[in-house]
C-alpha cells in the first residue's frame, strides 16, 4: 500500500514509519519539521521506499495531492507536550483543528481510510479511574491554557466522527496514554527522557507538583503494533480506543527508578507547579486507561513495561551524551 503519515518524523511517527517500511509499504511523511526530526527518519530500513514532504498539514494544495494517491492515512501531525502548549497556545489550537480539518476534508473527497492519533488529556479533570471511551470528559476553564490542548484533540474527534456518521468516511480515533521511547526528546516537558537526561548528567532530577500523582508509561514499540493492526480490522471503523499501560506509578517513584537504572547520585528536587508552569496550572492526579475496548477489538495486550521503557531510553541517552 501507499501510506501517508502526517507527521511522520516525530518520535511516534518516525517509529510508525519504521515499521510500516519493514511490512513493504511505500510510505509518504508530510512533516514540518517543527517538533519532528530529520534524524530521525535517518537510516530507516527499507527507506527507498520512503519520500518525505517537508510542510504544514494546513497547506491544502499539498495534502490534497498527497491524500490522493494514498491507500491509508496515519494523521499524527500536532503540537505536543505541556511546555508548547503553555508557551504557544494560538499555535496548538490551529495546528491541531485547521491541520486535521484540512486532511479529514481530502480524506473525504478521495474515500481514504483516516487514523487519528488523540490524547488521553481529552479526560480532562474526570476522576473516575480506570478511564473508559465513554466516559464523560471534564474540562477546565478557557482562562486556563492547560486545557485548550484537550479541547482542540477533542474537537478533532468530534469532526473526525463526524464523517464516519455522515458519510461513512472509515475513521478510527486512537487516545495515546504517556508514550515513551527512543527518540524521543524533553524539549517539550516529556518527563522520562526530561529526567533520564537530568540524572545522566549529574544535574538535579525535577519532579513537577508534589510527586503523588501517577502515570501508565507506554513503549512506543506496542503502541506501533497496535496502529499496524487497526486497518485489519474493519469493527475499529467510527470508533474511539485507548492505546496505553494500565501499570501505574507516581512521578516521584518513577523518578526514584530512574536514578536506579542511571546508576545516577543526582538529588531529587521538587518544584511547585506554579513555578514550573506559571500560576492557575491544573493537573489530573491519576491517568489511568480502561484497554478492555482495545484487547476486545485488537487483541491489544501491552507487552513491554517500565524496566524496558526506561533501558532503551536510558541506552540511547547515554549514546547521544557520549558523542
Amino acid at each position: 500500500m501507499r501510506i501517508l503519515v502526517t507527521g511522520g518524523a516525530g518520535f511516534i511517527g518516525s517509529h510508525l514509519c519504521q515499521a510500516l517500511l519493514e511490512q513493504g509499504h511505500q510510505v509518504e511523511v508530510l512533516d514540518d519539521l517543527s517538533t519532528g526530526s530529520l534524524e530521525n527518519l535517518e537510516g530507516l530500513q527499507g527507506g527507498r521506499n520512503l519520500s518525505l514532504h517537508v510542510g504544514s498539514v494546513n497547506d491544502a494544495a499539498l495534502v490534497e495531492r498527497l491524500v490522493s494517491r494514498a491507500q491509508y492515512v496515519y494523521h499524527l501531525a500536532s503540537a505536543v507536550g505541556v511546555r508548547l502548549i503553555i508557551d504557544q497556545p494560538v499555535r496548538t489550537i490551529e495546528s491541531i483543528v485547521g491541520g486535521t480539518t484540512v486532511v479529514l476534508e481530502a480524506c473525504h473527497r478521495h474515500g481514504t481510510p483516516f487514523l487519528l492519533t488523540s490524547t488521553s488529556e481529552v479526560y480532562g479533570k474526570g476522576s473516575r479511574v480506570p478511564f473508559c471511551e465513554e466516559d464523560d470528559t471534564v474540562m477546565g476553564p478557557t482562562s486556563t491554557r492547560r486545557w485548550s490542548y484537550a479541547c482542540a484533540k477533542a474537537l478533532d474527534e468530534f469532526l473526525a466522527l463526524a464523517y464516519w456518521v455522515e458519510s461513512r468516511l472509515p475513521v478510527t480515533v486512537v487516545r495515546l496514554f504517556n508514550t515513551v521511547g527512543p527518540r524521543q526528546t524533553g524539549q517539550y516537558g516529556m518527563v522520562i527522557p526530561n529526567l533520564v537526561e537530568q540524572a545522566l548528567r549529574g544535574l538535579p532530577v525535577t519532579v513537577y507538583g508534589d510527586g503523588t500523582q501517577t502515570r501508565c508509561f507506554t513503549h512506543v514499540a506496542d503502541i506501533v503494533d497496535a496502529l499496524l493492526a487497526i486497518p485489519h480490522h474493519p469493527e475499529t471503523r467510527g470508533q474511539v480506543i485507548n492505546l496505553g499501560n494500565d501499570q501505574e506509578i507516581s512521578i516521584l517513584q518513577l523518578a526514584r527508578e530512574i536514578l536506579k537504572a542511571t546508576g545516577s547520585s543526582s538529588p531529587l528536587e521538587i518544584i511547585p507547579y506554579e513555578k514550573a508552569y506559571g500560576p492557575g496550572f491544573e493537573d489530573m492526579h491519576r491517568r489511568v486507561p480502561s484497554l478492555e475496548k482495545a484487547a476486545r477489538l485488537l487483541g491489544y495486550h501491552p507487552r513491554h513495561g517500565l524496566p524496558e521503557i526506561l533501558r532503551d531510553v536510558v541506552e540511547e541517552k547515554r549514546r547521544k551524551l557520549s558523542r
